[in-house]
Order: structure tokens, then C-alpha cells, then sequence
């Protein structure tokens, strides 16, 4: 019998995940699968568990947000390292956004996203790599890219998306400017600009920034984005409409998809990776990991040759 170890994070989107802890196994089980469940209480534990023991696995799935999908991967590039065993992922979304899971049509609900791996295969995904560090599908800079994890739990829990949009609220009285150099493979960009990110998403914090931008989840490109400053208040309802309805405005937007980026800055920058504080750096080397993560998923819509 195949063996699948089952990560799940307690506390994520009100603790959804728990309420369906045992339908979810019993899927899992009648899928074929020896189903070992280990809950986790922090993030950061995820990425040596996951390193240490899970080559005795067929399968790793993980229940939580976008923090523990982040650290599964991290664990699982971690645990390739040390095998050549053909070891795949799942993921079921408990958070509170779930961009990525939206984006790839994993469903919100724990028991279909359960049932979808258990009726899926493996799909090879892109991930990216941000001075040495792994990311799944952001890595961003900026106005409200903060929000994410300066946003209690408790929050969270409680209002759910809307808890993002109170904490971002505050960032408006004190936009932040960033003067840069950035390089998107030989295409060099200055000038001063408020929020940058690098993507392998259709939304970011339930944006649709990209929503007239074909985004291919394995073609070895990120899909990038810069926002110049705006000048008055004119620009900066400019921009809000360009969040809201993902029509890209060009004279204050900057778009590109490749492979390799580097961001360097006067001063350094505090990043978010996939949702979680990613450091502070005034050099940002960031490059594409071809079809390095196998996701276990049900559609393959927006991948090509697979």
C-alpha cells in the first residue's frame, strides 16, 4: 500500500481543516493510501519534519494557508536533495485568500480539494528561488505586501479576507517610495516605484492584477510587475482600479514575464514570500525552478505539455 503523510496546520482559516480532519483521511485511505496525519503548531517545523522523514512517503499533502504550503515546499526541495524517489504533493487551502489554490482550481472546500487529490496526478508546476531560498508563487515588495503576516490569527480567523483589507487600510496614510535598478532577464528598469512582484498566480491577496496576462503555470516564466509612483490622487485611483478589475494600466504599471530577475535598491527592502516575511535585502536575485514541484491536481488548465 502506498504511504501519505498528511500535514495539517490547526489553526488556518478558523480551523477548517480540523472539523474535516476525518472524512478528509478516510478519502485519503480509500484512495489506496496508508495515511499518517501530523499536525503541526509551527510553520517553521514543517520545512526539517517534512526533510527528515518524508522520503518514507508516496505522498506528502498539506492542510493550511499559504505559510504552510510555502514551508511544504521548502521541506519537500529540502527532501529531494537527499532522494531520487518519485514523491508527490497536494494541497487542501485553509486560509483566509488562497490565491494560489484559486489559481490552480483547487477547490476551498477541504473535502472536494481531498477528494481532487485523490482523483488527480501529478502536474509538474514551476517554483521560484529568491537568493537561495525557495518560493511557491510570490515574492513581493512594497505597498501592503506586509499585510499578510502583520495580520494576527486571531484576525484572521475572525474576518477572514476582510481582515487584509482593514490592516492594508493603514498603509495608505504613509506610502513608501523605492528607488531601483531591476533587471528582468536583459531588460534593464529604473526609476521609482511603490510595489513590485514577481508571480506565478492569476491574484494577489484576491486582485486579479494579471487577469489580461496569460499566466502559465509551467513555462519556466514569472509573470512580474512594477508600480510606478503615482503623483496625484488621480494616479493613485488609477492604480485601485487597476487592482480591482485587473486591467493593467501601462503608463503606471510595468509588466514582464522571465526567468531571471534581480531587484537591487538604495537601502534595503523587507519582502514577502508567498505570504510570510521574507527578509530584508537591496539585492533580490530571483530565478525561475523549472517544473521542479509535482502537484497532485484534477484539472491542468493553464499548463501546457503535460
Amino acid at each position: 500500500m502506498k504511504k501519505l503523510l498528511f500535514v495539517i496546520n490547526p489553526t488556518a482559516g478558523k480551523g477548517k481543516a480540523g472539523v474535516d480532519l476525518f472524512d478528509m483521511t478516510d478519502i485519503f485511505t480509500k484512495a489506496g493510501y496508508d495515511t499518517v496525519v501530523h499536525p503541526v503548531q509551527r510553520q517553521e517545523y514543517i520545512i526539517d519534519y517534512i526533510a527528515e522523514v518524508g522520503g518514507d512517503y508516496d505522498m506528502i499533502v498539506c492542510a493550511g494557508g499559504d505559510g504552510t504550503l510555502d514551508k511544504t515546499a521548502t521541506g519537500f526541495m529540502k527532501l529531494k536533495e537527499k532522494t531520487d524517489k518519485e514523491i508527490t504533493l497536494g494541497y487542501i487551502p485553509c486560509g483566509s485568500t488562497n490565491d494560489y489554490a484559486r489559481s490552480l482550481g483547487i477547490s476551498l472546500i477541504p473535502l472536494k480539494a481531498a477528494e481532487q487529490i485523490a482523483a488527480g496526478r501529478p502536474v509538474p508546476i514551476d517554483l521560484g528561488m529568491m537568493n537561495g531560498d525557495p518560493f511557491i508563487y510570490i515574492a513581493a515588495f512594497g505597498l501592503f505586501t506586509n499585510v499578510s503576516y502583520n495580520t494576527s490569527q486571531e484576525l484572521k480567523n475572525a474576518l477572514g479576507h476582510s481582515a487584509y483589507i482593514l490592516e492594508g487600510m493603514k498603509e495608505l496614510t504613509n506610502i513608501k517610495v523605492f528607488k531601483i535598478e531591476a533587471s528582468f532577464d536583459d531588460r534593464l528598469v529604473t526609476g521609482e516605484y511603490i510595489y513590485g512582484q514577481v508571480t506565478n498566480t492569476l491574484s494577489v491577496g484576491g486582485f486579479k492584477m494579471l487577469a489580461n496576462k496569460e499566466v502559465i503555470f509551467n513555462d519556466g516564466l514569472f509573470e512580474c510587475i512594477l508600480i510606478r509612483t503615482p503623483h496625484s490622487y488621480e494616479d493613485l485611483k488609477r492604480i485601485f482600479n487597476a487592482l480591482i478589475t485587473g486591467e493593467n494600466d501601462d503608463e503606471l504599471m510595468y509588466y514582464e514575464k522571465a526567468r531571471n530577475v534581480r531587484i537591487k535598491s538604495s537601502e534595503p527592502i523587507s519582502w514577502t514570500i508567498d505570504g510570510e516575511f521574507g527578509g530584508e535585502t537591496d539585492d533580490a536575485r530571483i530565478e525561475v525552478l523549472y517544473r521542479k514541484i509535482p502537484m497532485v491536481l484534477e484539472g491542468t488548465s493553464g499548463f501546457i505539455d503535460v
